[in-house]
């Protein structure tokens, strides 16, 4: 089924990344053979839709590029560092490209220097009342780590809930669907550990 839901219309992106992480998304799904509709039937997101993304036309939600990035073979992390890294080994903070989901607010910071490498490290704000789901797909090639910075965040790992405050740290288990959930009138911040499968 194709799911058309979670984009902004009416403008172009306006988000610094916009631009790049369209291009990339265009570029990743060539270097795979893929075919627009091919993309589609993997994610679950319409042909259409991911022309109007690519194009910029469209403003994706976290929730869509997690199912584009999971259909792609790789993580969100991944997708919006290939966006605007070089390959550095230092990568200062006023550099750290950041990606702001339209719908939600919530605010992602790709703190690795190179994306794709052994570990990435990703800091997220998750703004007062936010939640933002992915599927299965964005956790079947990374092992997750979730370390709350402050505030308190509700993570909801298949059918269990975990309520985490600062300084809890959470290893999730075998990939399912996941949601991440702020229900305080306060910003979450966290930090996300990723290190591919093997």
């Amino acid at each position: 089924m194709m799911v058309d839901e979670g984009v902004h219309y009416g403008e172009r992106m306006s988000d610094d990344l916009g631009p790049a992480l369209a291009q990339t998304l265009r570029t990743l799904r060539h270097e795979r053979g893929l075919s627009g509709g091919t993309l589609a039937e993997r994610s679950g997101v319409s042909r259409a839709m991911i022309s109007r993304i690519e194009n910029g036309d469209a403003q994706p939600t976290a929730s869509l590029l997690g199912r584009l990035s999971g259909a792609l073979g790789i993580t969100l992390s991944q997708l919006i560092a290939h966006a605007e890294q070089d390959g550095r080994r230092l990568m200062r903070r006023d550099e750290q490209p950041t990606w702001t989901d339209p719908e939600t607010g919530y605010r992602r910071r790709a703190v690795s220097p190179t994306p794709g490498g052994p570990m990435e490290l990703v800091e997220v704000e998750l703004p007062a009342g936010a939640r933002v789901a992915y599927p299965r797909e964005s956790y079947t090639f990374t092992h997750h780590l979730i370390w709350v910075l402050e505030g308190t965040l509700a993570f909801t790992e298949g059918e269990v809930e975990h309520r985490l405050g600062p300084g809890d740290c959470l290893r999730l288990g075998e990939p399912t669907a996941c949601a991440y959930h702020n229900p305080t009138p306060q910003a979450c911040r966290y930090l996300v550990a990723l290190a591919r499968r093997t």
